[in-house]
């Protein structure tokens, strides 16, 4: 991977919305999510917004849904530790992506929270994965994964080995992971329309959040929360009325 790649990398990273480096906002104390709205006015959909992620999946609507179609090959390329969560980037000119309601989005980055945001029925799962996926317009689909504590992780591995320990850090990744052994075979899911977990909390987001968890060994688990130093996730959101479909 050549430098001047990488640097480009970064810098598109930069520019997403999911991910705000030098951001004072936080998981706990005075830059915790229920203070993100008064920490800057750019802030204020994480309080006043009406379509808020995480959600607890509890009342669901049986729709006939589109099967998810993926097309993930490349993989990604850098593993970054911003503070916040160990992201991945894709390179931006990979043909990584899904089709969603006949439009093509094309995967960002995917990251981790522990335990996950999202809940089903009111259980946390251990981990979550979120890929986020951006098309023409700039529209945002994020496909989540939950990971319960299990049998070891193999694809996961491959991302852990080169974990960045210091915030706002980078490493290349070795051997990238096959993304579509990331994700479970039985690719059912979830629909809502929700917004972004962390600040701007920007809304008019598709969430597609799988039912099928995956799994990942303890060790691998404490291997990401230690890196954090804390937890990641933040608290469900109140519906308003939205309706989940299945």
């Amino acid at each position: 991977m050549s430098k001047m790649f990488c640097k480009a990398a970064l810098l598109a990273l930069s520019t997403l919305p999911t991910l705000a480096l030098a951001s004072h906002w936080s998981y706990d104390g005075e830059g915790a999510p229920e203070h993100w709205s008064e920490l800057s006015d750019e802030y204020k959909t994480c309080q006043q917004g009406m379509n808020q992620s995480p959600v607890d999946i509890s009342r669901t609507m049986e729709t006939h849904l589109q099967p998810l179609v993926t097309h993930y090959g490349t993989g990604p390329d850098i593993l970054v530790n911003n503070g916040h969560t160990i992201q991945a980037t894709v390179d931006p000119k990979a043909d990584d992506s899904i089709t969603l309601d006949g439009q093509n989005y094309t995967l960002q980055q995917f990251h981790f929270h522990a335990p996950s945001e999202n809940t089903i029925h009111g259980k946390h799962y251990a981990m979550e994965m979120h890929l986020v996926h951006k098309n023409a317009a700039g529209e945002i689909a994020v496909v989540a994964v939950m990971f319960d504590v299990g049998q070891a992780n193999s694809e996961l591995d491959k991302l852990w080995k080169v974990m960045p320990e210091k915030v706002e850090s980078n490493a290349a990744l070795k051997t990238s992971p096959d993304i579509n052994h990331l994700i479970p075979t039985d690719r059912t899911y979830w629909r809502f329309s929700g917004s972004l977990t962390t600040p701007p909390c920007s809304e008019g987001v598709t969430w597609l959040v799988m039912k099928h968890p995956l799994t990942l060994s303890k060790a691998q688990l404490e291997k990401f929360t230690h890196t954090m130093h804390h937890d990641n996730n933040r608290p469900t959101q109140p519906m308003h009325g939205r309706v989940v479909v299945e």
